[in-house]
């Protein structure tokens, strides 16, 4: 409209008021008090329509232009497609659009001296200013314009947290390319489709493991010109591949002002990172993120999540979590950018055992974990306090059942602190809290996978609340955010400011799919429509595959997933998570537990024992857990490994599961949730054997293929409940 003359204004006034009441929604703050000053002026002067607007700012006409394109809709499959923004008529779904460089564009001028980034480098902390943090972005993006990075095409990253790894994400998209993170995990197979299926350009790599990777697969990626190594020297030249170093000293020549135009062109409604889905049924997918996706949803979850503007104090986080996930992207990248935050860099090895240390050195003020890493922390927490005089345990027995109780009423809306609170507090909580590195912690939160009760009782005893979050890939993370005063033990918490929850299909008991309306819904699947159809549907609600139900205060519990209902032969169908975690609560030596049972009689249980872990390779040992060990001594039971149960259906221990399990079924809810058979796997699940996704969640349809044989002698047995082939009843 701003390109109309003073000729076209009668008509260009009438068509866009149409349009106006037609798409309420589609247009940015400030149109209404636009319309009104153009039909003001109509008739009394002769004065072009960009006259009357031409002192509002750039990003009005911009966001206008991507609301009002008449080719824009809710979603694209397109890689250059643009979509409709869903921009709210008030409130914080208002706010205007902003890209990603406008985004990191403010924050340089807010926070330019305050520290961004921390690499610990030969046992110190090597540290970037956000000043630093963006001319490296800049530098970053004019070396891949020297390499020839096409706009719309990828950037992969192969590699563990790294600052090289957040400035390669933001100068791809500087740069007019995609960021799009690549799992570690990933098989050279695996790395291939991502790469393929997003036109790889340029793919970074952390090390030589990593590059071997994509060596195997080079010849099948067309469009692929460098790849660049970050990690570690290179270990070999070879044409077009490139050290950090010398990667970011490629783009001195290129003019400033080249960047620039690619810069100035992009739109907020563009996409501009992709992230690719675990892919545990079929091809993983790539979910389309626009500038507007990252800048506008980092934005509302932190408001949401009351994180504390540096100016006043910053906050610091340690990066650990794979950053190919949109989880640690918006807690280490987009949300830290908004706020000004400190991001510490974890070492490789986090997730087998030194990211204890690094909690310890850094001291978080908020901290993410995957449930995964809170029952490790629970275990080993557990097992240290078993060791402990008696007296110890009795402190600190007295200690929890306070902190419990206290911290539930505080949930409840009771304030008042009881003296005995304040006493264990002294004693107890505060010296837990700093030996984990959580003594300055005000936000401790859990995500991405399924988390027990008994789990979060345990840390909110020490007073220490971890906070349910939910949301998927497709919301560009999250949707509900649960805070210190805002939450309720297993609910996911309520809908971030400016989105809105919505249960479909709702049976008796108010659960349903739950679906999500906000700015944060993804564009579409990349060259995927009719996946992106069923995600997303007419009215633009996203459908999540989850099973939940809100109470009368908003707050959402997740029952489980449509696709991983048990539908039995009896036609009842059955969420497996409740009876799982149910089952690990009642035998503290089970390490996973999975329900098995669809379309057939009744239900069956595979579980794994608690065991270590090579440090190296993440798999699975032989050899008992400490605390699998002190639970096997507590039963009379001598076994030290995992095989020697197995192999002598170690009665004490076959018991003490069969008990558990019997308490189990004895409070279900029907008989066809009742566990009638179960088996000990050899091998605890792990994402060494492929049963487990990078978010720790349970990949079932991977565990279903690996453990066939054990599923089908379920079925082919005749014992009475128990053990498969071993019928306690014998």
């Amino acid at each position: 409209i701003y390109q109309t003359t003073a000729m076209e204004e009668e008509t260009e006034i009438a068509r866009w008021s149409v349009h106006k009441l037609s798409l309420p929604n589609a247009y940015p703050p400030g149109s209404n008090v636009l319309l009104s000053v153009l039909l003001e002026r109509k008739g009394k002067q002769k004065q072009s329509v960009y006259d009357c607007c031409g002192k509002l700012p750039l990003y009005w006409f911009k966001s206008l232009r991507a609301a009002s394109s008449p080719t824009s809709g809710l979603w694209t499959t397109q890689r250059d497609g643009e979509v409709k923004l869903r921009i709210a008529e008030k409130g914080l779904g208002s706010k205007a659009p902003k890209t990603v460089h406008e985004l990191f564009q403010e924050t340089v001028k807010k926070y330019s001296n305050y520290y961004a980034l921390a690499s610990k480098k030969n046992g110190n902390w090597i540290k970037l200013t956000y000043q630093m943090y963006y001319n490296e972005c800049w530098k970053a993006a004019k070396s891949f314009l020297k390499l020839g990075l096409e706009r719309f095409h990828g950037v992969c990253i192969l590699g563990f947290n790294a600052a090289e790894w957040i400035i390669a994400d933001i100068a791809a998209i500087f740069a007019g390319g995609f960021a799009v993170g690549i799992y570690t995990t990933n098989s050279p197979e695996a790395c291939h489709y991502v790469a393929e299926n997003c036109s790889a350009n340029v793919v970074i790599v952390e090390n030589h493991k990593q590059l071997q990777k994509i060596l195997e697969i080079q010849h099948k990626l067309p469009h692929l010109k460098a790849i660049v190594q970050y990690g570690e020297a290179l270990k070999e030249k070879r044409p077009n591949l490139y050290f950090w170093s010398e990667f970011m000293e490629l783009g001195r020549d290129v003019p400033d002002s080249q960047l620039q135009e690619i810069i100035d062109s992009q739109k907020p409604n563009q996409c501009c990172t992709l992230i690719y889905t675990s892919g545990t049924t079929g091809q993983p997918k790539g979910v389309m993120l626009s500038h507007d996706n990252l800048t506008w949803t980092a934005m509302a979850a932190g408001c949401s999540l009351l994180l504390t503007d540096a100016k006043a104090k910053q906050e610091l986080v340690i990066s650990y979590l794979p950053l190919s996930h949109v989880a640690a992207q918006m807690t280490d990248i987009w949300l830290p950018m908004i706020f000004g935050a400190q991001v510490f860099f974890a070492q490789p090895d986090a997730l087998k055992g030194s990211l204890v240390e690094t909690l310890r050195e850094v001291r978080p003020t908020s901290f993410l974990g995957v449930p995964r890493v809170w029952e490790k922390m629970e275990e080993r927490m557990k097992s240290i306090g078993a060791k402990s005089s008696a007296l110890r345990r009795k402190v600190a027995a007295w200690a929890k059942e306070i902190g419990l109780q206290t911290n539930l009423d505080r949930m409840n809306g009771y304030y008042d602190i009881p003296m005995n609170f304040r006493i264990a507090k002294h004693l107890v909580y505060k010296k837990v809290q700093k030996a984990i590195g959580l003594d300055r912690c005000t936000r401790c939160y859990t995500g991405a996978a399924p988390i027990s009760r008994e789990t979060l009782e345990f840390f909110l005893s020490l007073d220490i609340p971890v906070l349910e979050l939910y949301g998927m890939s497709e919301s560009t993370g999250p949707h509900t955010v649960s805070s210190p005063h805002m939450f309720r033990l297993t609910s996911c918490g309520r809908s971030i400011s400016g989105c809105q929850t919505r249960i479909h299909n709702a049976d008796q008991y108010g659960i349903g799919e739950v679906c999500y309306l906000g700015r944060h819904i993804f564009m579409g699947y990349l060259n995927m429509e009719d996946k992106t159809k069923e995600a997303i549907d007419e009215e633009g609600w996203l459908h999540s595959g989850d099973l939940g139900k809100l109470d009368a205060h908003g707050f959402l519990y997740i029952t489980g997933r449509i696709k991983e209902l048990i539908i039995t032969a009896g036609g009842e169908n059955i969420p497996p998570v409740p009876i799982e975690d149910a089952v690990k609560a009642a035998v503290p030596i089970i390490s996973n537990a999975m329900l098995v049972g669809d379309k057939a009689k009744f239900v069956a249980m595979l579980l794994t024992l608690k065991c270590n872990v090579n440090i190296d390779t993440g798999e699975p040992r032989d050899d008992l857990a400490p605390e699998a060990i002190e639970y096997c001594q507590r039963l009379g039971s001598k076994a030290t490994k995992v095989s020697e149960i197995i192999r002598s259906k170690d009665k004490a221990v076959y018991a003490a599961i069969q008990n558990g399990i019997s308490a189990v079924n004895e409070r279900a809810t029907s008989n066809a949730q009742k566990i009638q058979k179960w088996t000990l796997l050899e091998k605890d699940f792990s994402l060494f054997g492929g049963e487990l996704g990078p978010t720790m969640k349970l990949k079932r349809p991977v565990v279903v293929e690996k453990y066939k044989d054990q599923i089908a002698q379920f079925y082919a047995d005749l014992d009475g409940p128990g053990p498969a082939g071993n019928s306690l009843r014998q």
